[in-house]
């Protein structure tokens, strides 16, 4: 768990689950592993997991809006050939060939 020190904690509701969801969380927990722990860990990856998304569907959303004020598009080949370039860029760089 994830606590900082002076920092008071707070409780999440409680759940109610069919007895077959508990048996298949339980016979999954690692050695050592207590419920409280598995459920903060998949809570902390899910709460990880939609921040990406909003960021993902915000970008796209600007992108929308751009495009729309703009008109500016690129083609699939276009992006691809830009992602390839940049790819082999930071590659260059990573193996010292970029000085």
């Amino acid at each position: 768990m994830h606590y900082i020190a002076g920092m008071k904690t707070a409780t999440l509701p409680a759940i109610r689950v069919e007895p077959e969801l508990r048996d298949k969380l339980e016979s999954v927990l690692h050695e050592g592993e207590t419920l409280s722990s598995f459920i903060e860990t998949t809570l902390r990856s899910a709460i990880e997991y939609r921040a990406v998304q909003n960021h993902f569907h915000a970008r796209g959303q600007r992108s929308k809006e751009l495009y729309e004020a703009t008109g500016v598009s690129y083609t699939t080949d276009e992006v691809i050939d830009r992602l390839l370039a940049k790819t082999q860029r930071r590659r260059e760089k990573i193996l010292g060939k970029g000085k």
